[in-house]
């Protein structure tokens, strides 16, 4: 029973821990704001190595240079615009988690609503297809022949055995 009620509360700590950033202490900078500035930012930024996650949770060298750049950036006074169009510069529209909209991305942001919207109206049309070719084709399969009908007639009216009379 201890060894459940161990488990039960080792679980319970790491539900309600957050999340490991990778971000080490000798990164961390002085001033709380500035550095919230750069978690925030850290968190727009994609890892080159680890594609799908930003710099702030990626352990990956190049993450930990990036945010040293980040950080750098803030602490020489550019804004966070000016921090992503330099780092954007440097590295392409690649290095942001969330692409920005433009003439360039139009088609990767066009592209996954109209796909969704494509296959709505494909099981749309599909379905009501089905369902008028299915009315049909119900009433030919179930329809009895004229033997069938007399037998069918044959077997209601004579009494089961079963059953009694």
């Amino acid at each position: 029973m201890k060894r459940i009620i161990s488990c039960v509360f080792a679980l319970a700590v790491m539900a309600v821990s957050p999340s490991a950033y990778a971000v080490q202490p000798d990164e961390i900078m002085s001033d709380p704001a500035k550095e919230l500035r750069a978690r925030d930012l850290s968190r727009e930024l994609r890892c080159m190595v680890c594609q799908n996650q930003s710099i702030d949770d990626s352990e990956a060298p190049l993450a930990r240079d990036l945010r040293l750049l980040v950080r750098e950036r803030i602490a020489a006074g550019d804004s966070d615009a000016q921090v992503i169009d330099f780092l954007v510069a440097r590295y392409g529209e690649f290095v942001l988690l969330k692409p920005r909209l433009n003439s360039h991305t139009w088609l990767l942001w066009l592209l996954p609503p109209l796909a969704l919207a494509g296959g709505g109206f494909a099981l749309w049309v599909n379905g009501r297809r089905r369902t008028k070719a299915g009315t049909s084709q119900d009433d030919a399969l179930f329809a009895l022949t004229a033997d069938e009908e007399t037998r069918l007639e044959r077997l209601i009216a004579e009494p089961s055995p079963d059953k009694p009379v």
